[in-house]
């Protein structure tokens, strides 16, 4: 009974790591560029699908649909919700299209347990991520003249 009165060090080491994180987390994006915050995206993106697979391997369900769900959030209210369909044209429209399809084989990998489904979304976003971080000296601001 004493015992289970106090935190564990252990559990408050993770929980002080995790708000550490956090404001890691929330500085970067209060000084990110639109661009940088778009990488970012990508970036978690793909972190969030290589939990996804090392808990699928693991047989941890609910770790992988936590990951999944992740990936998920960061296609639909990240990079889909922020595509202008109507300034953006053809590109744009290819991009929401491609997006949709993400989400619907995420959602399937997840239901199935299918790390190919997995492997398939990486790769048709890698070539995005690259892309975009292959554009990042040419959308920075110009500096003070």
């Amino acid at each position: 009974m004493f015992a289970s009165s106090y935190p564990s060090p252990l559990g408050a080491r993770r929980q002080l790591g995790g708000l550490y994180q956090q404001v890691g987390l929330e500085t970067q994006l209060a000084g990110a560029s639109p661009h940088h915050l778009v990488a970012m995206l990508f970036d978690g993106y793909m972190e969030a699908l290589a939990q996804a697979r090392g808990a699928m391997r693991a047989g941890q369900i609910e770790i992988k649909g936590r990951a999944i769900g992740r990936a998920l959030g960061i296609v639909q209210e990240g990079l889909r919700a922020g595509l202008d369909l109507k300034v953006g044209g053809s590109l744009a429209r290819d991009l929401d299209e491609l997006y949709a399809y993400i989400a619907g084989r995420l959602t399937l990998a997840n239901l199935r347990n299918d790390e190919t489904m997995l492997d398939e979304c990486q790769r048709l976003v890698q070539p995005l991520r690259e892309a975009w971080a292959s554009i990042a000296p040419a959308a920075q601001p110009a500096g003070p003249r």
